[in-house]
């Protein structure tokens, strides 16, 4: 089994092994729109593995402290096993394809800000500088909702990740660098470079998030 991976618990926390955890938050404008990712605090820790706690209701966030666990937390997943690919809708660009996998979208934002979207932008993806914030922005996804693929390439651009774990403040878990994720029956969930994993207990696409948290006012501490 891959040693750097996070298990999944029957109505339990994630069990994070051979990753580090951190936290980080986004980076946004006066106007609220997210344009970066802070760099990373670690969680201090000794725990081997690491549990963290996907329900939402720990005194300790992000470790699980077994309340919510104790509470009769319900974590049944149900997000759908196979690949991104089957799922995901192409978007053709000029040189490029952008696809989506709206199951996976955390509603981070990174996608839009008050005058445009990655998708209004396509028309205009020609333009050398339009075609590279397109690109900037879907990276930054931090679900691995959005990729872009290149003409001619065999794999999506990414973000040049390590292998990472880490809190986002008042929202999910996010996986990066190819962690595996592996589902409390045991089976392995599709290996991604970008993952975001439930926190607040809420989501319909357990394991991933689906942008709960905002909803109903998660808060992390």
């Amino acid at each position: 089994m891959d040693p750097q991976r996070i298990e999944i618990e029957a109505d339990g926390p994630y069990r994070v092994h051979g990753v580090s955890l951190s936290r980080t938050a986004q980076i946004e404008t006066e106007f609220g729109e997210p344009v970066d990712w802070a760099p990373e605090t670690p969680v201090p820790t000794d725990a081997d593995p690491i549990e963290v706690c996907r329900c939402g209701r720990t005194a300790t966030q992000p470790l699980c402290d077994r309340r919510g666990c104790a509470e009769g937390f319900d974590g049944t997943e149900v997000a759908d096993r196979g690949p991104r690919r089957a799922r995901a809708y192409p978007y053709p660009g000029s040189g490029f394809e952008m696809s989506d996998d709206l199951t996976l979208c955390s509603r981070a934002g990174y996608c839009g800000d008050r005058s445009t979207t990655v998708w209004a932008m396509l028309g205009e993806s020609d333009d050398d500088a339009i075609r590279a914030r397109i690109r900037s922005m879907v990276m930054l996804c931090p679900s691995g909702r959005l990729e872009f693929l290149a003409d001619g390439a065999t794999e999506p651009d990414e973000l040049d990740h390590p292998p990472a774990v880490s809190a986002i403040r008042n929202g999910p878990l996010w996986v990066r660098g190819g962690v595996a994720v592996v589902g409390d029956d045991g089976e392995p969930y599709e290996i991604r470079h970008r993952v975001t994993l439930c926190r607040c207990g809420g989501s319909q696409n357990k394991p991933f998030c689906d942008g709960t948290h905002q909803e109903i006012g998660f808060r992390d501490g």
